[in-house]
């Protein structure tokens, strides 16, 4: 008998649509590549191509105080976003996980339809709130706690204030499905342990949502990277960020190669931060 005759086993049926299995998403792959990692690739390329082959432009990126200015400015008010929509965000979640039913219902609606109001009219909103004669200053006035406006608009304080707002949903949403899948009874045998309140919080629970508290702070602090509306109107051109620089280089420069450059520097940063995300609070790996 040869080895051709030799009867081959027949294959699973799972084996057997495992080739088929990839096929219903090749169309949405397709598309990714056409619209997303082809014209991402071809501003990159540019980076390093243009004016001439070589890397000037991360020269002049790098050896420039005003870029760098911008992309400290990017770090500055993304950390603080980050840090003010934890700290706003996981006393929401946590009221949404233990509140009544119709209280909760109604805090996470308005928690949602948040979201779903166009991004341009909320970033106006606050424009109209923030300014010298705007609500907050005239009732900040009225109440005499200040003799005259503060400065809230056009400036890294208005950005800030006006990302937090933003952003905050993308912190509740992850940290209210953390908290809600913790079984209570772990904070019941921690008190029949003996430990107190302040205990039980820093020991237990903050422990347990560390998951949550990683997944929402790693959504909002990449997505404050690269923002663009908000930064824009509120923030003005002495307070530019990154995402403002990189197209104010492509619309008003026509400066291709320095834009690729910016562009590949914000997106090496946010893999870096994805990449130690994943390190740490990765898909539920087990950790020594």
């Amino acid at each position: 008998m040869t080895v051709t005759d030799v009867p081959m086993a027949p294959q699973s049926p799972a084996a057997r649509r495992g080739g088929r299995g990839f096929a219903p998403v090749l169309p949405a792959l397709a598309l990714v590549v056409l619209v997303f990692v082809i014209p991402v690739l071809a501003l990159l390329l540019r980076s390093v191509l243009e004016p001439a082959p070589g890397l000037q432009n991360y020269a002049t990126f790098f050896g420039s105080t005003t870029y760098l200015k911008v992309l400290g400015n990017t770090f500055l008010v993304a950390f603080t976003v980050t840090v003010v929509t934890v700290l706003l965000g996981f006393p929401v979640a946590w009221f949404l996980a233990i509140a009544p039913s119709f209280w909760s219902r109604l805090l996470f609606a308005i928690v949602i339809l948040s979201m779903w109001t166009n991004l341009l009219a909320r970033t106006y909103a606050w424009m109209v709130l923030l300014q010298r004669t705007g609500v907050i200053n005239r009732t900040l006035m009225n109440l005499g706690l200040i003799s005259e406006p503060l400065p809230l608009i056009n400036n890294l304080v208005g950005v800030t204030i006006g990302m937090t707002y933003i952003m905050l949903p993308f912190m509740i949403l992850p940290l209210h499905a953390t908290i809600r899948s913790i079984d209570p009874a772990i904070f019941q045998a921690a008190s029949l342990c003996g430990a107190s309140r302040f205990q039980a919080f820093t020991r237990v629970m903050l422990p347990l949502t560390a998951s949550g508290i990683a997944a929402g702070a790693l959504m909002v602090f990449v997505m404050s990277l690269g923002y663009f509306i908000t930064p824009a109107l509120l923030g003005g051109t002495a307070n530019m960020m990154l995402a403002e620089l990189i197209a104010q280089l492509v619309q008003s420069l026509l400066d291709w190669g320095l834009a690729g450059a910016a562009a590949l520097v914000l997106l090496v940063i946010t893999l870096a931060i994805y990449m130690v995300q994943l390190r740490f609070f990765g898909f539920g790996q087990a950790r020594g």
